[in-house]
């Protein structure tokens, strides 16, 4: 069997399903774990955010969709050397992942067609089900049992708490322009115990303006930009500093701003989500300015 996962959440799914030999082909951005680095590169994006600020990839990320551009350019070569029998892919974000279509015409040169498996996931049960279709496609269903079974008892000795209180929570997707967090995002921080003030459950991500962040009042500020580490996190977030009002903000002034991993823990639809909802309960019920993050998963801002 012969796999190129043309998402980085769905190879992290395939190595644990135990899938990772029958590998032939990744994304640039697949780097977990770290095996995936070595594989065949099939698919790389045309901009390189890792020299471009917040706001230049936003501008440029708008004029490549407006001129009706893709963000990602398939190796044509690799692709057709790597011969897949299963292309793992994604109907969920233009942005995030090569866009399905493109995949299907990719598929359409090579010399036998292989299965194409969309996921498409807006919640941690969805995230779930793909852990189980990928099985159901590559015949992994009994390890996927017992991988299911035990994400969902991680979820579960989280969410059956009842907290005393509350935080409202505020989830930042992106600082130039501001973007919220969608999708799974305010289901992870219910289910740690806060209330998403802002987010809209296993819907997309969406724009607002900075008002009605500072209206909300949040008691929790979490960083999560999408595909950026935490490192990358606390860089970009310099220009919030100089919002209005930003020093008065209750999470601000209580030291409850979080500068999070995103990339590993909330923007993937993979398997880590658990443990970025592990991530946020430790956050928004372990004392608050006292929770103490693994390296490297997030950073108090002071």
């Amino acid at each position: 069997m012969r796999i190129c996962s043309l998402l980085p959440g769905a190879t992290e799914i395939a190595y644990l399903l135990g899938l990772g030999d029958d590998i032939v082909g990744v994304t640039h951005e697949c780097d977990y774990p770290p095996d995936a680095k070595q594989k065949p590169i099939v698919v790389r994006s045309v901009i390189d955010p890792g020299r471009m600020s917040s706001d230049e990839i936003d501008r440029k990320v708008g004029e490549l969709l407006k001129a009706g551009k893709g963000l990602y350019s398939v190796d044509e070569q690799l692709f057709t050397e790597a011969a897949p029998d299963i292309i793992i892919t994604q109907g969920l974000c233009d942005v995030c992942a090569l866009d399905y279509n493109e995949v299907a015409r990719a598929a359409e040169a090579l010399p036998r067609a292989p299965l194409i498996l969309s996921l498409n996931p807006h919640s941690l049960n969805d995230i779930l089900e793909d852990i189980t279709r990928v099985a159901a496609a590559t015949q992994r269903q009994t390890a996927a049992a017992e991988i299911v079974a035990a994400l969902r008892r991680r979820i579960d000795a989280i969410g059956v708490r009842e907290p005393s209180y509350r935080p409202r929570v505020v989830c930042l997707e992106w600082f130039e322009p501001l973007y919220v967090a969608g999708h799974w995002v305010p289901e992870i921080v219910a289910l740690a115990g806060g209330i998403d003030v802002l987010g809209r459950q296993s819907e997309v991500s969406h724009k607002v303006a900075w008002p009605e962040v500072r209206d909300t009042k949040p008691d929790v500020i979490l960083l999560m930009p999408c595909g950026f580490d935490t490192r990358r996190t606390v860089r970009e977030a310099t220009p919030l500093r100089s919002l209005e009002g930003w020093n008065e903000l209750p999470a601000v002034r209580t030291g409850n701003v979080y500068a999070l991993n995103g990339n590993a823990y909330f923007s993937r639809p993979g398997p880590r989500l658990v443990n970025g909802l592990e991530i946020l309960a430790q956050i928004l019920h372990s004392g608050g300015a006292e929770a103490t993050l693994p390296p490297n998963d997030g950073a108090r801002l002071n």
